[in-house]
């Protein structure tokens, strides 16, 4: 299968890709089936139900504002978040949504959007079935999606299985396996980015790839000046307060008095980076898919790392670190899951710490080998990481776990760089092991809030 690297990083809202951006586009999909379907005329009423993972913390992912938004036809990548509160509350106040933009209909959040706590469909942890009705309460139109992680979203064929769309389109350099890639590189004389830039070409032309990342690269500055500049609490109930913009103060007046060593003193902008985008995807802001929401911050902090601290960091740098990091993004895609929904936050973290490593690597002048080894290190010391968040918001442990999981990209990086790429663990084995380790687990840990942290805060 074929998969871009624009299908991996892709401009959205937070919280999360799985719950709030796959769900809205969903949604969107539905309304406009039943535009083509000629039945939007007759529809009275919708019902949207939320299954598994979607079921079991979708009220603290957005996944119900994300549903309605989408529902209203809008788009992740284009809905404006600033406008989405005031949209909200003018459904919620007078009961009416508005179907692709066109056909207004009666719609009661508490009644029309239902969340199974418990109750998972079979393909897939997070399901959502979309209903549309008439004025008799006939079943229209029924449609099954599945969000399977990093904003994905597949249909469900007439029988509830998965539908899935595979791109054939032909590239010059398929590979479907870290070894594969590498042996590409070889014969060829290539770089990891020379290759993905030339299977990009399947679908845009160079210009368009380079204008395309470069524009994901601004919306990832965006986010962190965003993210830096927003104090206060984030929402949800649990109180959290916004860090980054407190800890950008004190770095720029350079008073750090909690500071270990100034040989250290990137660390404390690399937390910074990790944390302005996470608190801004934790409150709903614009960010890059990387390759999920809640892995969103590690590949725009390791590149403003990149970017700020690396003496010969350019452009160039930064189209070869965003096309290396797809490329092992496509690995990960094809090979595991990125969905913490699946395989737990190994499949969200562990992949953004294994591509930014990557990318890293590249940027700074790695060989093929080099950068492959970059990736397994970065995913190795993931494995067996649960996803468990705190009243199933994405806020503890997922902010401070992308800063620290940006340190181990730099870190992984680096330990690659320094040796001749040469080493005992593959990456395809540490992705075949992080799939088997997600099967494994059982399904408290994995995105439903019954586990780990999520059930074992003490409260004083």
């Amino acid at each position: 299968m074929a998969i871009s690297l624009f299908e991996l990083f892709k401009v959205g809202i937070g919280p999360s890709s799985s719950h709030t951006v796959g769900p809205m586009e969903a949604a969107r999909r539905f309304a406009g089936a039943l535009v083509t379907e000629g039945l939007l005329s007759s529809v009275c009423r919708l019902k949207v139900s939320l299954y598994g993972s979607l079921g079991a913390t979708g009220k603290g992912h957005g996944t119900g504002p994300a549903v309605m938004m989408g529902l209203e036809g809008e788009r992740p990548d284009r809905v404006d978040p600033e406008e989405m509160p005031a949209r909200l509350e003018r459904i919620r106040d007078c009961g009416i949504l508005s179907i692709a933009g066109q056909h207004p209909v009666r719609f009661r959040e508490n009644n029309d959007l239902v969340y199974y706590r418990r109750k998972s469909l079979p393909e897939h942890p997070n399901g959502m079935v979309c209903q549309a009705f008439d004025g008799e309460g006939q079943c229209l139109y029924e449609k099954t999606y599945y969000s399977v992680g990093g904003g994905f979203v597949v249909d469900a064929t007439a029988d509830g299985t998965l539908k899935v769309r595979e791109d054939d389109t032909p590239q010059p350099y398929p590979f479907n396996s870290a070894k594969a890639l590498l042996t590409l590189c070889r014969e060829h004389d290539l770089t990891i980015a020379d290759i993905m830039l030339a299977n990009e070409q399947a679908w845009r032309t160079p210009g368009e790839i380079r204008s395309g990342i470069l524009e994901l690269w601004r919306v990832m500055r965006e986010c962190v000046q965003s993210g830096i500049h927003h104090e206060g609490e984030l929402p949800g109930g649990l109180k959290v307060r916004r860090r980054a913009a407190s800890l950008y103060r004190s770095l720029m007046d350079k008073q750090r008095v909690d500071l270990i060593s100034p040989s250290l003193s990137a660390l404390d902008w690399i937390n910074l980076y990790a944390l302005a985008v996470n608190e801004e995807n934790a409150a709903g802001g614009r960010i890059v898919t990387a390759p999920t929401n809640g892995a969103a911050g590690v590949v725009p902090a390791v590149l403003h790392y990149y970017w700020e601290f690396c003496p010969q960091a350019n452009e160039e740098g930064i189209l070869r670190f965003m096309l290396t990091a797809g490329a092992i993004g496509v690995l990960f895609k094809e090979n595991a899951s990125i969905s913490g929904a699946e395989v737990g936050c190994q499949g969200e973290v562990g992949s953004a710490c294994a591509m930014a490593a990557a990318g890293l690597a590249a940027a700074t002048g790695g060989t093929a080998e080099q950068v492959e080894n970059a990736a397994e290190i970065g995913m190795e010391h993931h494995l067996g990481m649960t996803c468990d968040p705190i009243g199933g918001l994405v806020q503890i442990p997922c902010i401070e776990r992308n800063a620290i999981a940006s340190v181990k990209a730099i870190d992984a990086a680096i330990m690659a760089l320094r040796g001749d790429g040469k080493h005992y663990v593959s990456l395809d084995k540490v992705l075949h092991t992080m799939r088997e380790t997600g099967r494994d687990m059982l399904d408290k840990y994995k995105e439903t809030a019954r586990g780990g942290l999520a059930v074992n805060i003490i409260e004083c």
